[in-house]
């Protein structure tokens, strides 16, 4: 069996700048949880709760891809869905 050195793990400036980020918006959330929370009690405030934490974390999931995919340098770019694109150049 082949014996090799432990894989290095190299921390970025990008990494630390974003787990910064998501730190102080889960704080935020939390602060803003335990506001109403004390302020307003009862289910309003949780099906409030709910629905607002469910649209920001979809689009903090589309903005989290289009980070990662800037990152690894991965452009997207749709193909149209046109006839000729589909079957090439067909003649008869």
């Amino acid at each position: 069996m082949l014996r090799r050195k432990p894989t290095r793990l190299e921390l970025k400036i990008d990494d630390t700048e974003e787990f910064e980020s998501v730190k102080k918006e889960l704080e935020a959330r939390k602060r803003q949880r335990e506001e109403a929370e004390s302020g307003v009690g009862g289910a309003s405030v949780i099906s409030v709760d709910i629905i607002g934490g469910g649209a920001s974390s979809s689009s903090t999931a589309a903005g989290r891809a289009e980070l990662i995919n800037e990152r690894i340098g991965y452009k997207p770019h749709p193909k149209p869905a046109t006839l000729p694109t589909l079957f090439g150049s067909l003649q008869f």
